[in-house]
């Protein structure tokens, strides 16, 4: 893959999920960023019916980063994937027309079909290099559920947990839950992020319409213990060698969801302040750093990631999340982190796509067949 000529990169956005808009708000940030001296990006939208679609800048450029007002140009041509060829990998339906070698993709696409390891594994099967975490990665970091074990095992601390699956939902009691838990709690679904579907339970009256709610967006929910203390998040970046942003802080102001929710982060922009860098000590700096890319390497995480923390008065850490395709909107953590690191915003984006490269490079040094003798078939 030759650097003299500009590589050009699909940026993936859409998709089937709750966070199809923000993924919209995502993907015009990308691509207002990407270097176009050494990049061409190439717009692909995914439907909420999960049809590929060859895209402009129409919708993405939008002065609006209410992502109720982002809509998928639909008008253009929908596309077709051929898994298992070198080249050209993607072609316009009813037509013999490709859209053109794919060099790399970049999929700002959040919440399940984007970020749990679907579309990592398609990608893997299209022979295509992609940015951020591979198919373990991913499911991982997307499973909150699964999340949580592993770092509990991994001795991370965490907050204490419940988790049910959709058949066990009449067996979910709030006096049983609010005696091992306390009150308030939080209510989740398992795999979604941008905290669609989360909420703050803070009496019995609340519980079983939050119950509902998650499981309007999955099979499997958590319900979590409330911890008292500050919003910390640090951003992550790298393969083998990761390395950790300065911590950012979330202040969330007197919004009426109690929490940093959908509306607070995306609709209502009094719902927070960000401040970065976090007024942190230099020991809290680092011990947030170390575990950040602990928690990273944990979940087998590769490219990207943002690590979400609870800072409690007693100086005590709490990994909240991981997030393996974090928000590039314009008020995301994630670059902003790296811009008060020292990285620009264009420089963050290139540096993603070039780690995406060096993965795809190491990988197709690997066997993919085994020679089982040494002679030829005749010393049979």
């Amino acid at each position: 893959m030759s650097l003299s000529k500009k590589l050009r990169v699909a940026i993936l956005f859409g998709g089937k999920s709750a966070e199809h808009e923000v993924s919209l708000q995502s993907a015009k940030n990308v691509l207002n960023a990407i270097d176009k001296s050494r990049f061409e990006p190439v717009l692909i939208g995914i439907d909420k019916q999960g049809a590929w679609r060859l895209n402009d800048a129409t919708h993405l450029l939008a002065d609006s980063d209410n992502p109720q007002l982002f809509a998928l140009n639909k008008p253009h041509a929908e596309l077709s994937l051929l898994p298992g060829t070198n080249s050209d990998q993607i072609v316009a339906i009813n037509s013999t027309r490709t859209i053109g070698n794919i060099d790399v993709v970049f999929p700002v696409l959040h919440g399940p079909y984007g970020e749990d390891g679907s579309m990592q594994g398609l990608l893997k099967l299209m022979n295509i290099p992609f940015v951020g975490s591979g198919v373990l990665g991913s499911a991982l970091g997307m499973d909150k559920i699964v999340m949580k074990k592993l770092l509990r095992d991994a001795a991370i601390p965490i907050a204490r947990f419940l988790s049910f699956s959709d058949h066990q939902k009449d067996k979910i009691h709030f006096q049983e839950i609010i005696q091992q838990l306390g009150l308030p709690v939080f209510i989740k679904p398992a795999n979604l992020g941008s905290s669609v579907g989360i909420s703050k339970v803070k009496d019995e009256s609340e519980f079983r319409t939050a119950i509902d709610e998650a499981f309007n967006y999955d099979r499997k929910i958590l319900i979590e213990e409330t911890i008292d203390g500050r919003e910390i998040e640090c951003a992550v970046l790298g393969n083998e060698n990761p390395m950790a942003s300065v911590p950012g802080e979330v202040i969330c102001n007197s919004h009426t969801d109690g929490f940093y929710s959908y509306e607070a982060k995306y609709i209502d922009e009094n719902g927070a302040v960000l401040e970065i860098p976090a007024n942190l000590t230099k020991t809290e700096q680092l011990n947030i750093q170390e575990l950040a890319i602990k928690s990273y390497e944990t979940l087998c995480c590769e490219g990207m990631a943002r690590v979400d923390f609870f800072l409690k008065p007693n100086g005590e850490l709490v990994v909240n999340e991981l997030n393996t395709i974090p928000g590039f909107t314009s008020i995301s953590m994630y670059p902003k982190l790296w811009e008060a690191t020292g990285k620009s915003y264009s420089e963050l984006i290139s540096d993603l796509i070039d780690l995406a490269l060096q993965r795809y490079e190491a990988e197709k040094k690997l066997k993919t067949s085994v020679t089982l003798f040494s002679g030829s078939i005749t010393d049979i």
